[in-house]
């Protein structure tokens, strides 16, 4: 008997010690993740640490971490019993950064006044501001619409939807804790905003679809058969793992690199262009470098989404944060309330075209929607695809979204001017997208 339990406690002692090491050796990943979603939950968004502990960041092992918010000097730092140690500092229109290898004073000193959000406009029509018009649309069934709308509130843990029908009308509901007025974290919706920043700059010559990428440490090596296109369309060919749940390349990007672009920059080729469709977060943020690039001082860079695109059609509260360096994380990190999410699906559904301000080629909206070589019909160009109905069976195959982790979508439907907007927390299977989506349209006859 003796001998027994000292077997079952060698084995839990060795057990716990690989757990153990297991955590430590991750812990930047969810420390990283915590210091990082806590610092812009509370500074940027507006809300308490407490809110986003119980609801954003409540699962394993993100919960072990033990963060201290610094309300005086907007830093956050996180840790796990010592190990792991992460400091997130916020900067005026710039949101948050892990500050990871940089010096903390160079990232605090980083700012962007004009970067910031401006005044609503409650006197202006929707959707350039907040006012909304008296119309009525008779093909409309309100109780179809407005039970579509609540059912998919009751689920998944949904914060707001929009529903918007051309540039007239919209409906919207919110829970607790968020309101009009609430910044809420896209996450790779933000590659769908990167789409829109490389179109405005090919737009305007800066940039060539069809080109190598011009990106001179690739000059001299096989990358240098990259393109644009290759790039936009995830085909690069690029080595990367895209795995939140462990060390990858993904991971060690965003939580052990204060220079993101220039980690992504160094992925070696591994099959060539267009050969291997891959999603890759790193790929968005080198298209950021890229965009980075076509200016003559990081000042400018910062200002030319709020400029070029945003103030344009009224998304006057959305930020891009950037990392530790001051680019765009161009793959995951864009804050703004879900009326300016749908602002955005209006821009692609008016191709591009806003009150007679061609904003983006309607060339590109459509270039937007086109398979990506070897995607089976369900991604784009930083945009996701419904032309083979694999997420949304019931719903029209011209359907393409921005689809952000836990369930952020902005959906747009050419074919029936509407655009959806949808946010939440959600586990896989928490929430139905073909329910809601199909659910919605059917109450427009």
């Amino acid at each position: 008997m003796k001998k027994l339990l000292i077997g079952i406690l060698v084995v839990i002692v060795l057990a716990f010690g690989i757990l153990a090491k297991y955590l430590i050796d991750r812990a930047t990943i969810f420390t990283g993740f915590a210091a990082k979603n806590i610092a812009s939950g509370v500074f940027v968004a507006g809300r308490t640490q407490e809110s986003i502990e119980a609801l954003d960041i409540n699962f394993f092992p993100v919960n072990l971490a033990n963060t201290t918010v610094d309300m005086d000097s907007k830093i956050v730092t996180s840790n796990f019993y010592g190990f792991g140690k992460q400091t997130a500092i916020f900067r005026q229109g710039l949101g948050v950064a892990l500050i990871g290898d940089k010096d903390i004073n160079y990232v605090k000193s980083q700012s962007c006044k004009q970067c910031e959000s401006i005044e609503y406009q409650p006197d202006v029509y929707w959707p350039q501001g907040d006012k909304d018009r008296d119309t009525i649309l008779s093909f409309v069934n309100d109780n179809k619409l407005n039970k579509a709308i609540e059912n998919a509130m009751n689920q998944g843990n949904t914060r707001a939807i929009i529903v918007a029908y051309d540039t007239l009308v919209k409906w919207e509901k919110y829970n607790e804790g968020f309101d009009e007025t609430t910044p809420i974290l896209g996450w790779s919706m933000s590659k769908s905003i990167t789409n829109a920043m490389i179109g405005v700059l090919v737009k305007d010559g800066k940039l060539q679809l069809d080109k190598p990428a011009p990106i001179d440490e690739w000059a001299n090596d096989v990358r240098s058969k990259i393109t644009l296109r290759n790039l936009l369309n995830m085909t690069s060919g690029l080595k990367w793992v895209e795995d939140y749940g462990d060390i990858s390349e993904a991971t060690i990007m965003l939580y052990s690199c204060g220079a993101i672009a220039q980690y992504a920059l160094k992925s070696p080729a591994q099959y060539p262009p267009d050969s291997v469709w891959y999603y890759s977060s790193g790929t968005s943020n080198i298209l950021q470098e890229i965009i980075k690039r076509q200016f003559s001082n990081v000042h400018d860079y910062w200002v030319f989404p709020q400029k070029a695109i945003f103030h344009k059609i009224g998304m006057n509260h959305t930020i891009i944060e950037t990392d530790a360096v001051g680019t765009f994380v161009g793959s995951s990190y864009t804050y703004a309330p879900a009326r300016d999410w749908a602002r955005f699906g209006l821009l692609y559904l008016k191709n591009g075209i806003w009150r007679n301000d061609t904003i983006l080629d309607p060339s590109w909206v459509e270039f937007s929607q086109q398979e990506a070589p070897n995607s089976n019909g369900e991604y784009g160009a930083q945009f996701w695809l419904n032309k083979s109905g694999h997420k949304l069976p019931d719903a029209p195959k011209d359907i393409y979204y921005a689809d952000g982790y836990q369930g952020q979508r902005v959906y747009i439907i050419p074919s029936k001017k509407l655009v959806i907007v949808r946010f939440g927390i959600s586990k896989h299977g928490e929430f139905d997208y073909n329910k809601m989506v199909t659910s919605i349209l059917d109450a427009f006859n």
